[in-house]
């Protein structure tokens, strides 16, 4: 596999803080709204008879393990008019599935990045970014029912019993029995069990919840439309290099054969147009709500990138599109041949950052390249590693009481050298007054008059490259449609 990255050892640490999920919670999570694996053909889904059929709502996690969950995704997210949107489209769903006696506690989360899960025991959650991401109702509601149908169709059980008992079964014929290899080999191949097995309830709740969505009253075409959405912005992201690589143990089925399969299911209750999606009150519902990071959590501004809590801030070279997740900051060229990474690494006391470097790159790392020096004040210690597709120049920096890694990767045997120089250069603290002048990014709904253009209301967006083709992802428009006038439209603002 050609990654740039392979062998980064331990884990990151998270630049933004944040609790653990709780364990428990680790299988019963069904979080449906991210691209997480390649096209697969479905299979029909049926319960393994060793998995025990619930006829109640389990109750896993109790109120300490809900705030821990909502703590790990950034916290609730106030915004009363879309938690009250939210609410009632959840109510008037449920009352058109087939368990209308049940309810569901609404969260709604402080994250960025479009998602959404339920659990077993009625709590479903749904963030900000996956609000910024829908263009109606329709779309909304279409999360919510598939959520709502791994609930009612029973997912989580199901899915926590098969798992339980294969790891079971491993353990007995490896300690028990005294066959650690094949017991191993179990365990392997369960795994590969359980995520088709995984894949196939997404699609499972996909029919259920596009039934769901057309019984309710709401356009059951709004699942294709948000999916498509979805995997536009998942493009965006990604720095349109492709699709995510194929992925076996993916739990979830990819995001395009996900739109055939739910479009195919809309075309079989009717054609485009059936029901509403009351697309003004949802705009008006999510006007002004926050978009993108937290500034708590570092914020990225064009090609810089500023952490207020950590007190540092970087300028990313030139060609370069930067993307914050919660393990590490992630940069690329269009092409994909260049690609650093920054994040934070936890250190022993007393620790150089030269082992830094060393327990934390499993490649080796070449002894005569380590060179001690200063970044702006700041400690630090770069070297040189060469894989066999990627040039590697690697930084550690002490911040404080933080330490930082710096990794650029250069495809081939080309040096990434100066870029990685001037991007070393370019960490510098951020001073008291900047930081707080830093405010998050937020959604302004627009009404498009005569003579506007979709190129006009793009110049109007913040975003870091390719305005046009975020603004359009983002109101669910075809390349080269026009806007029209006396509709509404998302643009991103300061």
């Amino acid at each position: 596999m050609d990654r740039p990255f392979p062998r980064i050892l331990p884990a990151p640490a998270r630049l933004a803080p944040a609790s653990l999920v709780p364990p428990v919670l680790a299988v019963l999570l069904a979080a449906c709204a991210g691209d997480q694996g390649a096209p697969l053909a479905p299979v029909a889904v049926a319960v393994p008879s060793e998995a025990p059929r619930t006829t109640g709502r389990e109750r896993p996690a109790a109120d300490a393990d809900h705030a821990k969950l909502v703590a790990s995704f950034g916290g609730e997210y106030k915004a009363p008019a879309a938690l009250r949107l939210l609410t009632e489209v959840t109510d008037r769903l449920v009352r058109a599935t087939e368990r209308p006696d049940e309810t569901y506690a609404v969260t709604l989360l402080d994250s960025p990045v479009p998602n959404a899960f339920a659990l077993p025991n009625g709590h479903l959650y749904a963030t900000r970014g996956l609000l910024a991401l829908a263009s109606d109702t329709s779309e909304l509601a279409a999360v919510l029912a598939h959520e709502i149908a791994h609930v009612t169709l029973r997912h989580a059980s199901a899915r926590t019993e098969m798992a339980l008992r294969s790891e079971l079964v491993s353990k007995v014929v490896a300690d028990v029995l005294k066959d650690p290899s094949t017991g191993a080999q179990l365990q392997d191949q369960s795994r590969f069990v359980l995520a088709r097995f995984s894949r196939a309830q997404e699609f499972e709740a996909d029919q259920a919840g596009v039934r769901t969505l057309a019984r309710a009253g709401y356009d059951p075409f709004g699942a294709s439309r948000f999916l498509t959405a979805l995997n536009r912005a998942t493009a965006l992201r990604a720095g349109g290099a492709g699709g995510a690589e194929p992925d076996l143990l993916a739990t979830h089925p990819g995001t395009p054969e996900r739109i055939v399969q739910v479009t195919q299911a809309a075309r079989r209750i009717g054609a485009p147009g059936l029901g509403s999606d009351d697309r003004a009150r949802y705009l008006a519902a999510i006007d002004g709500i926050a978009y993108g990071d937290n500034p708590a959590d570092g914020m990225i501004r064009g090609h810089r990138f500023i952490h207020p809590r950590l007190g540092i801030a970087f300028e990313a070279p030139e060609g370069f599109s930067l993307d914050n997740t919660a393990r590490a900051v992630l940069g690329s060229t269009p092409e994909g041949s260049r690609r650093l990474l920054f994040d934070a690494v936890e250190t022993n006391p007393g620790q150089g950052l030269e082992e830094v470097l060393k327990a934390t790159w499993n490649d080796a790392i070449e002894t005569d390249s380590f060179e001690n020096r200063m970044v702006n004040g700041f400690p630090a210690v770069t070297a040189v590693s060469r894989g066999k597709e990627w040039f590697f120049r690697l930084a550690a920096i002490r911040v404080g009481t933080n330490t930082f890694r710096m990794i650029m990767a250069a495809k081939g045997s080309v040096d990434p050298e100066p870029a990685f120089g001037r991007w070393l250069a370019s960490l510098a603290a951020v001073g008291p007054e900047e930081a707080r002048a830093l405010r998050p990014l937020r959604l302004q709904v627009v009404t498009a008059g005569p003579g506007d253009t979709a190129e006009d209301f793009a110049r109007r967006m913040v975003v870091p490259d390719r305005p046009l083709e975020r603004f359009q992802a983002l109101n669910g428009l075809e390349r080269g449609s026009r806007v029209r006038p006396g509709q509404s439209y998302k643009l991103v603002v300061e």
